[in-house]
């Protein structure tokens, strides 16, 4: 399988793509083509696959320079009980006796469904520098949950270093802690003085230094990564495949999402053959998402319009894997998709309405949520089904029902989870009076020793503190 950007550049194999990070043009990677391979045959011979067997039956038709005998002990080594604390992986639970249900995602080590894909980014890319032997100095940004999934799948990995860059005071206590406590050497966590997009937009300029990149090894374990959209696009067949529905039976999923990476691999899935009847993000006050699906015009929001919320993971303007969708649905037109970017990032908006119909067909839908909505929705469900879930997940729950009253249906809703309820102590304390448990290896974590740097909004004060950081080691 090849690769190619988003904007029109060839890019090689996967293990190319897997370091690379942005593509040389500034666009993101993709594969020559989306096989179709999930056909009620499939699902019937997958049906009781393990997870890691079933994540190489999807993997391997875009992975063709890693010998399948090593992607399936890669695959075997990441989703494994030990790692995830469940045979299940992605356990599905209903909630009582409706249609709704959660797929669990936030079992791995940092509490987060993007554990799922991280996990195995780690040992894609462990594997691929020691095959070729070389190192890699990640460069990421966060709103809360990637740079700690990151952090935890690279920690000690004696080839890689970490650099991630989050938001001053903008996430969860317990999210601080998480990454600012882990003392290995090889991870370096940066604070920017602003909001995600500047440390997403930070990231593209050092990316677009093509000297500074190629000297200093920089690569990417952000949703731009493909590896990360690819392994997520697992979790949607085994949710479907949990539902043990009749042949050919559709199901929806509503999914948190303020990057675009998360939900565009569920659009993958369906892609390649998954029954998916919808497709719908969830937002929160930052609803760029919903304006640009419900007018059909895209606009980021400028980072002071950013604003902070109770569910932070979502405080994006700029969905980044939006690119992605917008090339797959013109029929992987780069020419196209590099010139609605370029008018995107000089500051304008991109009116989509050429594409308003392949949007529709694609299933996509989006709603919103509030503050009160997420609080009720945490209340509401804990009272009705004993279970507490973070406000990211309450985002997504509330606006399945608000979708499915207005669209009734008997397909089975799929909501999928973003992380513990234990990461959001004081939202979940606010809804329902209660504490959320914790893993005993968390406990007390927010007074454990930091290591972090402050630095202000600034390329070459970044630049300038990964080649320090990098010369002291």
């Amino acid at each position: 399988m090849q690769y190619q950007s988003t904007r029109g550049a060839s890019l090689g194999h996967f293990s190319d793509i897997l370091l690379q990070g942005l593509a040389p043009d500034g666009g993101l990677a993709m594969p020559a083509h989306i096989p179709e391979i999930i056909t009620p045959a499939t699902l019937r011979e997958w049906k009781n696959h393990s997870y890691a067997d079933l994540a190489f039956a999807v993997m391997r038709h875009y992975i063709d320079d890693i010998p399948e005998n090593d992607l399936r002990r890669i695959l075997h080594r990441t989703y494994h009980e030990s790692v995830f604390h469940t045979d299940a992986i992605t356990p599905l639970t209903r909630l009582g006796d409706s249609d709704t249900y959660i797929l669990e995602l936030s079992n791995g080590p940092s509490l987060a469904f993007k554990d799922i894909a991280m996990q195995f980014l780690g040992n894609a890319m462990e594997y691929v520098l020691e095959t070729r032997d070389q190192r890699l100095n990640i460069l990421g940004a966060t709103s809360g949950d990637t740079g700690s999934a990151a952090e935890y799948a690279m920690r000690g990995k004696a080839r890689i270093n970490v650099f991630m860059l989050s938001p001053h005071g903008r996430m969860s206590p317990f999210q601080q802690a998480q990454m600012y406590s882990l003392q290995d050497v090889n991870i370096h966590n940066i604070a920017i003085e602003g909001v995600f997009d500047d440390c997403q937009d930070l990231v593209k300029a050092v990316n677009a230094d093509a000297a500074y990149k190629s000297r200093y090894h920089i690569g990417a374990v952000n949703s731009i990564n493909w590896a990360r959209v690819l392994a997520q696009s697992v979790y949607y067949i085994k949710a479907y495949l949990a539902l043990d529905l009749p042949q050919g039976a559709e199901a929806d999923y509503t999914v948190p999402s303020g990057n675009f990476g998360n939900i565009y691999a569920g659009y993958i899935a369906k892609r390649m053959g998954l029954p998916i009847a919808h497709l719908i993000v969830a937002t929160n006050e930052n609803d760029v998402l919903y304006h640009t699906l419900h007018s059909g015009e895209y606009r980021a929001r400028p980072a002071a319009d950013v604003a902070k919320t109770s569910s932070p993971s979502m405080d994006i303007g700029k969905a980044s894997n939006f690119e992605r969708y917008i090339y797959s649905i013109s029929g992987d037109d780069s020419a196209q998709t590099a010139a609605l970017w370029h008018t995107l990032e000089a500051g304008g908006g991109i009116s989509l309405e050429s594409l308003g119909e392949r949007i529709r067909a694609s299933g996509f839908d989006a709603g919103r949520s509030s503050h009160a909505d997420r609080l009720a929705t945490i209340r509401d469900v804990h009272e009705k089904y004993g279970r507490l879930i973070d406000p990211h997940t309450a985002d997504g729950v509330h606006v399945a029902r608000e979708w499915r009253a207005a669209h009734p249906s008997d397909r089975p809703m799929i909501c999928l989870e973003t992380a513990l309820p234990a990461k959001f102590e004081e939202t979940v304390r606010e809804a329902t009076g209660l504490t959320a448990p914790r893993p005993e290896r968390f406990r007390d974590i927010e007074s454990a020793p930091r290591r972090v740097k402050i630095l202000p909004n600034d390329v070459a004060a970044l630049k300038d503190c990964i080649v320090q950081s990098l010369t002291q080691r």
